[in-house]
């Protein structure tokens, strides 16, 4: 949803899932239109969408909600590697590779960090990715609160395959 249509809601005293639940589907349709009938349906667990199991995956990621909240650098640093090694197993199973690494940050006050980068060429190993991972999360070191969550995400995901083929392309001839 976006900002109009959130302020829209905001309007008609709706801010919350309860609240759009409240409202009848004939108010829903009436005020939002054609989308009124799947705000109705989304706010009672209804969505008539197709599923598309087979649909190329965006992004693939891993999380951790720590027991005790993380201070210290180096300990949120030896964190990252399960995480890391997590999407790095799926990925190479699925004979996929990314150019993009993210790192989510929440802390104990549940407000949130999210830092990436994008390479211009596919991370090579689990350690390149930790790597990475890590250089992000030392850009919101001193942490401002304790950290309780961390997570990777690999995303600008694409294909073994692809990468050799375009190895395989074949190159002009440059001597003349």
């Amino acid at each position: 949803m976006g900002p109009a249509t959130a302020e829209r809601m905001k309007h008609h005293g709706i801010e919350t899932g309860l609240d759009l639940k409240s409202k009848s589907l004939a108010f829903l349709q009436q005020h939002f239109g054609k989308f009124g009938s799947y705000f109705y349906g989304i706010a009672r667990a209804i969505d008539e969408r197709h599923v598309r199991p087979d649909r190329p995956r965006k992004s693939v990621g891993a999380k951790d909600t720590f027991v005790k909240d993380i201070n210290d650098f180096d300990h949120a640093v030896l964190e990252l590697m399960p995480l890391c090694e997590k999407v790095w197993r799926y990925c190479e199973a699925q004979d996929l590779r990314a150019k993009t690494v993210t790192v989510n940050i929440k802390y104990s006050d549940f407000t949130q960090a999210t830092r990436s980068r994008t390479s211009a060429a596919p991370f090579a190993s689990v350690m390149d990715i930790h790597d990475t991972a890590s250089g992000l999360l030392a850009t919101v070191y001193r942490f401002r609160r304790p950290v309780r969550l961390l997570g990777v995400t690999l995303s600008s995901l694409i294909s073994d395959q692809s990468i050799y083929a375009a190895h395989e392309q074949p190159q002009f001839d440059l001597n003349l």
